[in-house]
């Protein structure tokens, strides 16, 4: 017994002050979080409260606004994630056949992951400022000075549900895709050269190579680029706030709509919205973490 403590007990007290901080920080938090939501706290006032079940839960999935919210934010993550993955790849692939200057060209596509998100959504706002013709502005004026006015659109103020948030994306795409592309170069990189000799010497063309010998093998981390895209989907707050304002029913998110209710002081409805958020990260990571505990322990 006492050998058993001096094996696993510096290495406890090493974890111990982690553990509790977790604890108490994260999931102590999650659980009052989850506590203030069952409770009729809608107001700052120190009145008493009461427990109401899921009343929160049933009210916000019959109202409007929050399904609004909620089509939002997966029109938001389709297009986020579609065209993170294609740019990122298709840099991934360019520099993978061997371009000179490639440290260049890597600094140049991951350089926006520096920026702040609030940063890049004040100088995207001006980008896609929605003037038009004679008062056009950001990427409209630029295509009014190169002739190619016929690109030029109200961007996120007008137009349906999917060209409204495909320009919200546009802004978290180019931020992002340059981290994707150096998932996929590393997963490129690591791929012996002795497996793409085999295939070209079985015959196989340039593009069959790619599609049945490399992709496959880049598999999983495609599966771990999906993953990390949809979760940072959801959490999507300080860009969308910085473009379009707190209060724009066409591109507002679960995670604005919370930021909302919170100023107006109702803790337990907003309580509410951020455990639904938390649920659909889980239901995102969770496959994830167990699918890559199975790889690990049957490796």
């Amino acid at each position: 017994m006492h050998g058993r403590i001096r094996t696993w007990g510096p290495g406890a007290l090493v974890l111990l002050p982690t553990v509790l901080l977790l604890g108490y920080f994260v999931y102590g938090l999650i659980a009052w979080t989850f506590n203030t939501s069952l409770t009729d706290k809608h107001s700052a006032r120190p009145v008493p409260t009461n427990h109401v079940g899921f009343e929160n839960y049933v009210n916000l999935f019959g109202e409007d606004r929050f399904l609004n919210s909620l089509k939002n934010l997966g029109v938001l993550t389709v297009a986020f994630i579609v065209g993170t993955l294609l740019f990122g790849l298709l840099w991934a692939l360019l520099l993978e056949k061997g371009v000179t200057g490639e440290g260049v060209f890597r600094s140049v596509f991951l350089f926006p992951m520096a920026i702040s998100m609030i940063a890049s959504g004040v100088v995207w706002g001006w980008l896609l400022n929605p003037s038009q013709g004679d008062d056009a502005r950001g990427l409209n004026r630029l295509f009014d000075i190169i002739g190619l006015n016929f690109l030029e659109n109200p961007w996120w103020t007008a137009g349906n549900r999917w060209t409204t948030m495909a320009s919200i994306a546009l802004p978290a795409v180019w931020q992002l895709s340059g981290y994707i592309m150096a998932l996929f170069l590393a997963g490129f990189r690591g791929i012996p050269d002795e497996l793409r000799e085999a295939a070209r010497v079985d015959g196989a063309s340039e593009f069959k190579l790619y599609r049945y010998v490399l992709f496959p093998q880049l598999s999983p981390i495609a599966l771990s680029a999906l993953i990390i895209l949809g979760h940072m989907s959801l959490k999507l707050f300080d860009l969308i706030y910085a473009i379009t304002g707190p209060n724009q029913f066409r591109t507002e998110v679960p995670s604005v709509y919370m930021w909302n209710t919170l100023l107006r002081s109702d803790m337990a409805k907003s309580a509410a919205i951020a455990i639904v958020l938390l649920a659909v990260v889980a239901v995102l990571v969770i496959p994830y973490v167990a699918y890559t505990v199975r790889q690990e322990s049957e490796e």
